[in-house]
């Protein structure tokens, strides 16, 4: 069994998307991403992948209102990153009810990324991103000679316990996952890893699932009707005679 995170990627109180981190290809799905999550849990959604694009770029919290809103929707387990930096903005979140807060860019930090795991423990997730296997930092922007698996294995061991793992080139390209970064980190890295980034066809949730990944995030798939999420959470489910 499997964890499907549907994707809200916010800009401007919008849920949009971006294609491979870029913010000039950008496509507005919905100006009332609240009404995004309740159409989600109506689908059978559990769970739900809430990014703070402006966050992220920025480090502004415009779009905390937003989110607000999108908890108010209850029933769904909510794990939110994009310009988390500070401690008080991981209580802020929490306060509010998200389950899960990804640190990012200050995850490098080890002071503070050991720290906040301290304090918080499982409520800490970390986003991995990579480019060409080197991480990437600040929304995207910059890349790290930091390598991307070693750096999963160093998070685990210092008691990280869920990785979101995102392969830039594949996000929102709509042409597949890359299955073989899963496989790896499969074998390498002794924490839950979700995979993010091209989830695009019906066939990756139940590979993913068989490698043990923990969970998956689809966005652009479900937004395009490639993938229906109902039917996505059956496979991952187990369920895979289940029609939707």
């Amino acid at each position: 069994m499997m964890e499907i995170f549907p994707a809200i990627d916010l800009r401007n109180g919008q849920a949009v998307r971006l294609k491979q981190g870029d913010y000039d290809q950008m496509t507005v799905y919905s100006s009332s991403p609240a009404d995004v999550a309740a159409e989600f849990k109506a689908q059978g959604a559990r769970n739900l992948h809430v990014v703070d694009l402006d966050g992220a770029k920025d480090g502004t919290l415009s779009n905390f209102d937003t989110i607000c809103e999108i908890i108010k929707t209850g029933g769904l387990s909510v794990q939110v990153g994009g310009g988390i930096r500070d401690e008080q903005r991981i209580q802020k979140y929490l306060d509010l009810g998200v389950e899960r807060v990804i640190l990012g860019t200050s995850a490098l930090d080890r002071a503070f990324l050991t720290k906040m795991l301290v304090k918080f423990g499982s409520h800490i997730a970390v986003g991995v991103d990579a480019k060409d296997g080197k991480i990437a930092i600040k929304g995207w922007r910059e890349v790290c000679d930091v390598d991307s698996v070693q750096f999963c294995r160093e998070l685990a061991g210092i008691g990280v316990q869920t990785i979101i793992y995102t392969d830039i080139a594949k996000d929102g390209a709509m042409g597949g996952t890359n299955m073989a970064i899963y496989r790896q980190l499969a074998k390498e890295v002794s924490c839950r890893i979700i995979a993010s980034g091209g989830v695009s066809f019906e066939h990756e949730i139940p590979q993913l699932a068989a490698l043990g990944t923990y969970g998956a995030i689809i966005g652009k798939a479900v937004y395009t009707g490639a993938i229906s999420l109902a039917r996505a959470i059956a496979l991952a489910d187990g369920n895979q005679e289940v029609q939707v």
